[in-house]
């Protein structure tokens, strides 16, 4: 194949790579190399930003669900600019995010046309790069499980992380009520600005100070991204039948499940891993599914934090502003 040209000149790209799996700041690496023109049914992208999620560090570092093809480039989730196209899809000039794993550490990346999804037109590009899976994540606990109604309650641990944050404004969205579990006070009334309607610390206390604010009522669902102590509070809060639902697992501590919850309560117990919906739902649903969330985030009904932007070289800053107190909100590259 041959290289792409670009005002006459013959396009470089650059990208994050890894040869084999460890710590990121010591087994990732930037490269030049030469994009070539997309075959028919592919479509050259121009990265315009990629955020650094926890799957992508767990990838390299060999823990993820799924094992990298090495040498790798990073990166599940981003959005770009069409350069170059085989498909009648997809014309050059045209705003996209991936729908799949698409190496997006990169500068440019070819990428079969059904792995896309076009941008409406005015998007910030920085949201959209993050579209992909936290909303999606949310989008799906809330629709994925039970068909909730206006004044369903649902209740949740991580209340602040990103899928969390999605979760109480995509159900303010259909007027489902929630119940949000945080680790430090000073993120409550945060919450609540955004629309959350109980915003409680995640401690001894939560379940009985939850049960007061829902005044009887139970939650038919329940969000855990922690585990432990805090995924059994969350159970403890739900309807018979009930449905829990873990989607991440932050604390490393494993479920513990009460032989009373599950025989006299019925609790269902389920995962969510939205990779996996992603592979396996009909693309109509996943299509419709993000053409509703583009929509509200082209409406800025939902959005999500962003901290800080860096450059593909600027690599080992961007991996330092992760583990920094004070980061607020996702870390992205902008190659």
């Amino acid at each position: 194949m041959v290289g792409v040209k670009h005002d006459g000149n013959e396009l470089r790209g650059r990208r994050l790579f890894f040869a084999r799996c460890g710590k990121p700041e010591e087994v990732l690496g930037v490269e030049e190399f030469e994009p070539r023109e997309p075959a028919a049914g592919e479509v050259l992208v121009r990265i315009e930003a990629a955020p650094i999620n926890p799957a992508d560090l767990n990838l390299i570092e060999g823990t993820y669900g799924v094992k990298a093809a090495l040498p790798a480039v990073p990166g599940i989730e981003g959005c770009g600019v069409v350069v170059s196209s085989g498909s009648a899809r997809f014309e050059a000039g045209r705003r996209v995010m991936f729908l799949r794993r698409a190496s997006t550490w990169a500068s440019h990346v070819i990428v079969p046309e059904d792995v896309l999804f076009a941008l409406p037109d005015g998007i910030d590009m920085q949201q959209a790069a993050m579209l992909k899976v936290n909303p999606a994540t949310a989008w799906r606990l809330l629709h994925g499980f039970a068909a909730l109604k206006p004044g369903d309650w649902v209740v949740q641990n991580a209340g602040n992380s990103a899928v969390g944050r999605c979760v109480i404004q995509l159900a303010r969205e259909s007027g489902v009520r929630t119940v949000s579990f945080v680790r430090r006070a000073d993120l409550v009334d945060e919450l609540r600005e955004l629309g959350g309607d109980v915003v409680l610390l995640d401690g001894d206390a939560a379940v009985a100070d939850a049960l007061e604010h829902l005044g009887g009522a139970t939650a038919r669902l329940a969000f855990n991204a922690v585990g432990g102590e805090s995924a059994l509070r969350l159970m403890k809060l739900l309807e018979e039948g009930g449905t829990h639902i873990t989607y991440g697992a932050m604390s490393r501590k494993p479920l513990t499940l009460p032989n009373g919850l599950l025989i006299f309560r019925d609790i269902r117990v389920r995962g969510l891993w939205v990779t996996k919906w992603l592979e396996h739902a009909p693309c109509e649903e996943v299509r419709a599914t993000y053409e509703k969330l583009a929509e509200l985030v082209n409406a800025g009904r939902l959005v999500q934090k962003m901290d800080l932007v860096f450059s593909l070289d600027e690599w080992p800053m961007a991996l330092q502003r992760l583990k920094d107190a004070d980061r607020n909100g996702k870390v992205l590259l902008a190659p």
